[in-house]
């Protein structure tokens, strides 16, 4: 992945970001296996979507905001301030303790994640917790099968920002091809 490659394939993403990201990225999706052209594709129009484009790593909304997330047991919040502090981050936005320990565990072998949530901010973990997101879930066989709002379905939880990935799904597969 070339940060030019990148830059074209993913929408509003100047080149110099994507100097910054095209790297690591790399990296993660030859680590996670993920290779072909409709799942690069679909992987760069879900993380797009989510990060902005690749420029947040942490989920927007100050702490009111983000206590929607407090006392959430389907995300593993159990502790007070877990809301705030499992936001989401990464390029996959990785939301709530239960998801935190999960790639913790995946990416390190320990806990870390859970003392130390904003590492997933940085371009490496990211990128490679993105990619550990997208491999727990098997959404490279989706991506194969052409079942991209399936995989939306996964991410998100629902159909948010549909007509977004969409464009930028088609947008890739054009770059890709």
């Amino acid at each position: 992945m070339t940060p030019d490659i990148l830059s074209k394939a993913v929408p509003n993403m100047p080149l110099a970001r994507a100097q910054k990201w095209a790297a690591p990225l790399q990296i993660a999706l030859d680590a996670g296996g993920i290779h072909s052209r409709k799942a690069v594709a679909a992987f760069l129009a879900q993380v797009g979507h989510e990060s902005g484009s690749f420029y947040y790593t942490k989920e927007l909304g100050g702490p009111e905001y983000l206590k929607k997330y407090e006392g959430r047991k389907d995300l593993g919040n159990v502790k007070p301030g877990d809301g705030v502090k499992f936001a989401g981050r990464g390029l996959v936005q990785v939301t709530g303790r239960a998801n935190y320990a999960a790639a913790s565990q995946a990416l390190f072998g320990d806990d870390r994640l859970l003392s130390a949530p904003e590492i997933l901010e940085q371009a490496e973990w990211a990128a490679k917790s993105a990619v550990w997101f997208w491999n727990s879930r098997g959404l490279t066989a989706l991506a194969e099968s052409d079942q991209f709002d399936k995989i939306t379905r996964k991410i998100n939880g629902g159909t948010n920002g549909a007509e977004d990935r969409n464009a930028r799904y088609a947008q890739a597969l054009k770059v890709l091809a």
